[in-house]
């Protein structure tokens, strides 16, 4: 499509941005009424945003196995009789939401969130996107039965990838239209008003009016400038997990127009990431450069010493903060080292080709394999652990199991073995940005509020651009869900809004 094909473009509503967020506030705004147009700033090849490379977790409260299987209505009989669903309810989301934020979460976005969670997972699955039980990533096989213990039964099948294929697919066939390559670049504004955008087209500008204006591309994780400036020192040498477009334009766009800042701008959603992975995520790896199975085994810096507490929760509770605490160890890169008897407990990410991985029959021979650690203190940090833990205590992945160590600077809280075990093998990583938490103000129906408490007509957000839900840490599949929460949310309302255009429209022409 051309730029004088966008120029003749008259939309209800225009999305910016291509991710998750972005399309199914597309789609939601097309379910009620409107006309819809879509700008992504990436090309058609790199098209996805974030979502594209998440591993595919998708975090909503549900009451038991038949609540599941409303979503997965094909669930096969293993899946059934075998497995220990467990419940995942709205008080344990909000439980889980208020000790992961340290209660800073804002409470009116965090209710949308949790209360709209059910309904949003079974609206996403019927857009086409396939979710099935996530044996192997959220449960682990004890004495013949799975059992889920991170709330996160459901994942999506294919990841990232197959989400967004199958929501570029639905809005396809709703004949939305989709510019790439096409960056929005600020807003057109009558008055308070938000009455279109100014986007950058195959080297023109173009003025696309339209009634409404959903703001989904994204917050500022791919700009080191923006990082530093509001993450921090180091944070601009940080690896970016997911797309190189996420530049912080929306929220520029959005303050030039008075928006109110919100939430948590100096945190961000960071983890273990192979130390050797691209400055940018790498489509044909997707998430396979983390490494989130380190509640079971150790982690070290280039001093040879632990330095959290690897077992302090599943790792789906500390992942999204342990990734920064990496910035500020020495060198910035630490080790994740196993023995063997929990090898077979490691994701698909431990085996991919391209991982930075040494392995040795001893201790004293891995010791020498990783790069910048002082060999001897890893030794002596071996050596301690091993005595410390108390292997009285049963060990149970599936479970906080309390086994620990005791007498250590940093105890392990549970899922201490002692490495005892060859082959040993270590991994080397360093911190991998997945994105940041500032963002902007939203009301209950995900309008953009201005700096004074009120709102700007006609400009809504989702997704990343939704500041307040998430302070200093995060638990897996909440973004994937706020994504689809309130981009689902704001695509509604973006519609009623110009509908209601409309009408005052047409009730001003016949007077």
């Amino acid at each position: 499509m051309s730029a004088s094909d966008l120029s003749q473009e008259k939309p209800d509503v225009v999305v910016i941005g291509a991710g998750n967020a972005a399309l199914c506030s597309a789609i939601s705004a097309h379910e009620n009424g409107a006309n819809v147009l879509i700008l992504e700033a990436a090309p058609l090849e790199r098209r996805g945003g974030n979502s594209h490379f998440t591993g595919g977790a998708f975090r909503f409260a549900y009451n038991g196995i038949e609540d599941l299987q409303e979503i997965c209505t094909d669930m096969t009989e293993q899946e059934i009789n075998e497995v220990d669903y467990g419940t995942y309810t709205e008080e344990q989301f909000f439980d889980d939401m208020f000790e992961l934020t340290k209660f800073r979460t804002d409470p009116d976005l965090c209710e949308i969130l949790v209360r709209n969670s059910f309904e949003t997972a079974k609206w996403v699955s019927r857009q086409g996107v396939k979710l099935r039980p996530g044996l192997g990533r959220q449960a682990f096989k004890v004495d013949g039965r799975f059992k889920f213990w991170g709330g996160l039964a459901l994942h999506i099948w294919g990841g990232g990838p197959d989400m967004m294929k199958a929501l570029y697919d639905n809005a396809e066939s709703k004949r939305i239209r989709i510019y790439y390559e096409t960056p929005a670049v600020s807003l057109l504004r009558s008055g308070n008003r938000v009455v279109g955008v100014i986007a950058q087209h195959q080297g023109k500008t173009v003025e696309i009016p339209a009634k409404a204006v959903v703001l989904a591309c994204g917050s500022f994780e791919s700009n080191p400038q923006m990082r530093a400036q509001y993450l921090g020192r180091n944070w601009d040498v940080a690896k970016v997990r997911g797309t190189q477009y996420n530049m912080g334009a929306g929220l520029r766009m959005a303050m030039e127009c008075g928006a109110r800042p919100h939430g948590n701008w100096s945190g961000c959603h960071s983890v273990a990431w192979d130390v050797n992975a691209p400055p940018y995520g790498d489509l044909t790896i997707g998430d396979q450069f983390q490494k989130h199975n380190y509640p079971f085994g150790i982690i070290v810096n280039s001093n040879g010493e632990r330095y959290v507490d690897e077992g302090a929760n599943f790792h789906s509770h500390t992942y999204a903060k342990y990734g920064g605490i990496i910035l500020e160890q020495p060198d910035m890169n630490v080790w994740q080292v196993f023995d063997a008897k929990v090898a077979h407990l490691l994701r698909s990410e431990y085996r991919i080709r391209r991982v930075t991985k040494a392995e040795s029959d001893t201790l004293e021979g891995l010791a020498g394999m990783l790069e910048g650690v002082d060999g001897t203190r890893f030794l002596e940090t071996v050596k301690q652990f091993n005595k410390a833990c108390k292997t009285d205590i049963p060990f149970n992945p599936n479970v906080l199991d309390g086994r620990c160590t005791e007498g250590l600077a940093v105890n392990k809280t549970n899922w201490a073995n002692p490495l005892d075990t060859p082959p040993y093998h270590a991994y080397h990583v360093t911190t991998g940005v997945t994105f940041t938490f500032g963002g902007v103000k939203v009301t209950t129906k995900a309008e953009i509020e201005d700096q004074y408490g009120g709102m700007i007509p006609g400009l809504y957000a989702a997704g990343e651009m939704v500041g307040g839900l998430f302070y200093n840490n995060y638990a897996s599949g909440t973004g994937l869900m706020s994504g689809a929460v309130f981009g689902r949310l704001a695509g509604k309302n973006a519609a009623r809004f110009a509908k209601e255009c409309d009408s005052a429209q047409s009730a001003t022409m016949a007077d």
